[in-house]
């Protein structure tokens, strides 16, 4: 771990929050979530910057407020509602925190949100990082926050040449965060920080000639920069073939919603399953329907085949138009089951995959 001793870290602290507060009121990027002090508006910003881009956000939470402007009518709001706003930004678990942190502001808090780092980790789906970002941001307090881009300053900054991902290192950085974050102006600092890592201190070629704070960085100074922080190699990811249904009777076709608590949870798709060894393409979709419906289907005409990457496996989705030739549609493994017309594919919120299809078929 980083040699770095407190008395060090003290040493560092003023030059970091001088330098650092400084280049970010010249360089702070303009979004849409720096212009209020809304802890709505903030705190939605936070849940959808989880593991997601600023440019991949930046729709998605416009569109979101103009929708839902306050957290009462998210608290009002159904949930094919907010994960059809939802729909595309992945990571679905933070649509169904967000629909149960707002019924909980809503009723039991009379409308206001925390404004300490614990009671907002009460709320669902707020953890340290987050609760420290709202309420440095929204409220003032004095709050750290250690996302991925803190862990790489702070790592280039002070040398931390050991994986971020050990549990001992995960405490070190909170421990040097707190350290060196300023009594006063903790959410600027918190956001310059942010901004430094994504901008300046990037995870490939960072621009250390334009860094505010590379005279006191270690892997500047040591021209190693580029590898790190240090990274545990990553398992290979499963991968899977996956075979559905576009099931059609009279015009409409088949949706199933999936069960809340599992991947996915909460979005409609087509029926259908993965392909067991020994199985053809067909005998699997058969045996799917089958068993998620109570359908025994023909399968037709192959319609598309996508690829599409999660964060723990990868898949190949097979497509196929298919006919009911038996039983009773009843829903095995969904929710809830539909028959829908072409027009209304647009009302329901898809997994990325379903609408990579359907971008490339013609229903």
């Amino acid at each position: 771990m980083s040699s770095v001793k407190s008395p060090e870290l003290s040493r560092l602290r003023s030059y970091l929050q001088r330098s650092l507060l400084t280049w970010y009121g010249r360089h702070a990027r303009d979004l849409p979530w720096r212009r209020t002090k809304d802890p709505y508006r903030i705190w939605l910003s936070e849940i959808m910057l989880q593991q997601t881009q600023v440019a991949t956000v930046l729709p998605y939470y416009r569109r979101f407020l103009k929708a839902l402007p306050t957290v009462k009518t998210l608290a009002k709001a159904s949930e094919d509602e907010v994960f059809k706003l939802w729909e595309g930004l992945g990571y679905y678990s933070r649509a169904r925190n967000l629909m149960r942190a707002a019924a909980v502001v809503v009723g039991e808090l009379e409308g206001k949100f925390p404004d300490t780092v614990e009671g907002l980790m009460a709320l669902p789906g707020v953890g340290r990082y987050t609760a420290g970002a709202i309420a440095s941001v929204a409220f003032g307090r004095a709050a750290p926050v250690v996302d991925g881009n803190v862990k790489r300053v702070y790592a280039r900054l002070l040398g931390i040449r050991r994986p971020l991902n050990q549990a001992a290192a995960q405490d070190r950085l909170w421990r040097i965060a707190e350290e060196l974050l300023p009594a006063r102006r903790a959410g600027d600092f918190n956001q310059a920080l942010m901004d430094l890592g994504a901008t300046i201190c990037r995870p490939r070629q960072p621009a250390c000639d334009e860094c505010p704070i590379g005279r006191l960085c270690d892997a500047r100074r040591a021209g190693d920069a580029d590898r790190l922080p240090v990274r545990m190699r990553r398992k290979a990811l499963p991968h899977y073939a996956i075979v559905a249904g576009l099931i059609e009777r009279r015009g409409r076709y088949l949706i199933g919603r999936r069960p809340a608590g599992g991947l996915l949870g909460g979005l409609w798709e087509l029926p259908g399953g993965k392909v067991e060894a020994g199985e053809t393409r067909a005998a699997a979709l058969q045996r799917e329907i089958r068993e998620e419906v109570g359908l025994a289907i023909a399968v037709g005409s192959h319609v598309a085949s996508v690829y599409h990457a999660y964060s723990h496996m990868t898949i190949d989705l097979h497509v196929y138009r298919c006919t009911v030739s038996a039983g009773r549609c009843r829903p095995h493994v969904h929710t809830e089951l539909k028959w829908i017309t072409p027009a209304q594919f647009s009302r329901y919120a898809f997994p990325a995959a379903n609408r990579k299809v359907f971008a490339s078929v013609k229903l």
